[in-house]
């Protein structure tokens, strides 16, 4: 019985999902979308390190640093599946270390 009325107090606060309004579901898929999008827009850096071969201007120690902070966030979002924020933050994982090999290659 204990565990029946600890379990109903922990999911009180939660919401269920799918949501039940309209917006929030939409929400829902917005973060999804923004969450690749955005790792995406590094992709013109990307292509113009590596076609180029030219790095300059481009700090592989910020690069670094900014792969370095999506661990966390990785870790997080594992811990407490949250898949939106594992997705995005594998994706800036990847293209911050792209960034900065690439950096590191053509400096």
């Amino acid at each position: 019985m204990r565990h029946l009325l600890l379990r109903k107090r922990v999911t009180k606060t939660l919401e269920p999902y799918p949501a039940r309004t309209i917006w929030k579901r939409v929400l829902d898929k917005l973060v999804y979308t923004v969450g690749i999008i955005g790792p995406l827009m590094t992709l013109p850096q990307i292509i113009l390190i590596y076609a180029g071969q030219d790095a300059s201007g481009v700090s592989p120690l910020t690069w670094f640093g900014w792969a370095l902070l999506d661990i966390p966030w990785i870790v997080y979002g594992l811990v407490h599946r949250e898949w939106p924020i594992v997705t995005t933050y594998s994706l800036w994982l990847s293209m911050n270390l792209i960034v900065a090999i690439g950096a590191v290659m053509y400096a």
